[in-house]
């Protein structure tokens, strides 16, 4: 990872313009609590069989200070992590988890101000009983997460950034944001007015039997 480039400062909006729409989780892994800050940070990564969370519970330990603990869950019927793990990784300073499975204890968690993306919450814990992997390429929301790759989260959606691609991917986000930012709503509407027309005049589209 490129430690001097900010890749919170941007939402996965702006990364949208670079990557790929392989590079982005589905919809349904969610910010689970209302006003969460954005998540960004490099990922380590778990996969755990079904009904068993053993190698999460593993990660916090090994996980760097500032990752992203990834996960690529076995199912969505037993929770992955509770309040307690999700503590723990907070206090080894770990950035958030995203989690392609459910976890439990959301109000500790909400209280707690952690971050944590995932297809919902379940009650039932899963067991230990079973290994998985851990720092190795995985999938998660669809998405091919390897070791190291930077992750985005916030209310807009995942980015999964490879880490070959970050410098050149958040540079082409950065001059995306500021020349939004240069450019003011009549100036942008104008451009996208003209570009509008020129894109239906280019595919044939006549106003015949319009209004």
């Amino acid at each position: 990872m490129n430690e001097r480039l900010n890749f919170a400062a941007f939402s996965p909006t702006a990364y949208g313009d670079v990557l790929g729409r392989e590079q982005f989780m589905d919809m349904g892994l969610r910010a689970l609590w209302p006003g969460m800050p954005r998540l960004a940070g490099p990922a380590y990564t778990v996969s755990c069989p079904p009904g068993d969370n053993l190698m999460l519970h593993a990660a916090i330990y090994r996980a760097a200070p500032g990752a992203v603990i990834v996960v690529q869950a076995g199912d969505a019927e037993y929770a992955m992590a509770g309040g307690n793990v999700c503590a723990i990784a907070q206090s080894r300073g770990i950035a958030g988890f995203v989690v392609d499975g459910v976890i439990r204890d959301l109000a500790e968690v909400r209280e707690a101000q952690f971050a944590v993306f995932a297809r919902g919450v379940m009650p039932v814990p899963g067991q230990k009983k079973a290994l998985g992997t851990l720092n190795q390429p995985i999938v998660c929301g669809g998405v091919r997460v390897n070791p190291g790759d930077m992750v985005v989260a916030d209310e807009e959606g995942i980015a999964v950034i490879p880490a070959a691609q970050q410098e050149e991917v958040w540079q082409a986000a950065q001059q995306r944001t500021e020349q939004d930012a240069a450019q003011s709503l009549a100036d942008w509407e104008v451009n996208h007015r003209a570009k509008v027309e020129q894109l239906l005049q280019s595919l044939g589209f006549t106003e015949t039997g319009l209004g």
